[in-house]
């Protein structure tokens, strides 16, 4: 089902007045506020948990979120224009978060209202946006989680990430692990009463590359290990006792995490440690209801899987695809923009997907 032009104007004005509220990553207070306004204004209750907002229309188990995020990385040092300013230059509108994520958010939002305005709400069902914090900075603190409690039980998700408003339905995951390589220190000028860590832990980077991960993810092919820092030795003069390297695993749904650092254990001859294990691998099967959902209201558009992380960490126990306007490679960069017609049919295809959801309810 279509949307009036009214509608999908809306969309690109409300992209506009989020873009102008600078809403860096523990700054989203004024953002928050201006959207829990916005919505009350359209007569739509929310709530609000910190700096998250989150509104909805029916009642009824049956609950689909649709979830974007309102924080912003910090300006880069040469956009083409006030960071902060939307700029609508031929049809392209310019600004730090028009892509990531904002456009998103404002699609979602419009969508939703939208609905409200026409007088439909699913049946039995409940609807759902959630518009959180923290998302960019990665860190223990993050607003989906913080929300997730104040939420009913959901039985499918909408994440709001740039795909070009083509369905993913399996991102990957990280782990981090540091390997420790453990020597004995000594004198450089008696170097064979100690036992030097660096070469240990080059043995140990030798094993890990000989470890083989070959199961195969049907979207996201097979894990990649790779290491990223190294720190070895306190004087020029001293056997080093210690050496550590921090490996950068990329990882997906065909193994667990808990599986992976087992793995990296019994191949290397050094102490594994998880330093992050948080960003779990994601994927919904393509049989599922919300997925459907989303092939049924972008019909030209194949479902894909994704190499970056998203809030998706914070849904995996519920079948979501992660779906959102604009590509991926505009994000965190000085020209970061959206074509204004993407924003537009956002909204449509949000609506449509909503709609097939609740549909196809049992």
């Amino acid at each position: 089902m279509a949307v009036s032009s009214t509608h999908t104007t809306d969309a690109v004005d409300l992209l506009k007045a989020l873009v102008r509220i600078p809403s860096l990553t523990g700054e989203e207070a004024e953002i928050a506020d201006f959207v829990e306004q916005h919505v009350r204004r359209a007569g739509v209750d929310t709530l609000r948990h910190e700096d998250n907002v989150a509104f909805g229309i029916g009642e009824g188990d049956d609950t689909l979120l649709l979830s974007s995020h309102l924080d912003v990385v910090p300006p880069s040092d040469d956009h083409p224009y006030d960071p902060f300013e939307p700029v609508e230059v031929d049809g392209v509108l310019y600004g730090r978060g028009a892509v990531d994520a904002k456009a998103s958010g404002a699609a979602m939002t419009t969508a939703l209202l939208s609905l409200a305005a026409d007088g439909w709400a699913p049946t039995n069902g409940r609807l759902l946006v959630g518009l959180t914090t923290h998302e960019e900075s990665g860190g223990p603190k993050n607003g989906l989680q913080d929300l997730r409690p104040d939420l009913p039980s959901l039985s499918a998700a909408v994440v709001g990430e740039p795909t070009t408003l083509r369905p993913c339905v399996a991102q990957k995951g990280l782990l981090i692990l540091k390997i420790h390589a453990r020597g004995t220190a000594a004198h450089a000028g008696r170097a064979h009463l100690g036992d030097n860590a660096i070469p240990a832990a080059m043995t140990a980077i030798q094993q890990l590359e000989d470890l083989s991960l070959d199961r195969a993810d049907p979207h996201l092919g097979a894990p990649t290990a790779t290491v990223t820092t190294i720190e070895g030795g306190e004087a020029h003069n001293v056997v080093p006792e210690h050496c550590v390297f921090t490996v950068d695993l990329r990882t997906t749904p065909a193994y667990t995490h808990d599986e992976i650092a087992g793995l990296v254990s019994e191949a290397v001859d050094a102490d594994v440690k998880v330093y992050s294990d948080r960003l779990v691998p994601c994927a919904t099967p393509e049989d599922a209801r919300i997925v459907q959902a989303a092939r049924a209201a972008r019909p030209d558009a194949e479902p894909f899987g994704s190499p970056t992380s998203s809030d998706w960490v914070f849904l995996h126990d519920v079948p979501t695809v992660k779906m959102g306007p604009g590509p991926s490679n505009r994000s965190h960069t000085a020209a970061e923009r959206i074509d204004v017609d993407e924003v537009k049919r956002a909204v449509t295809v949000y609506r449509n997907l909503i709609r097939a959801y609740f549909s196809r309810a049992a």
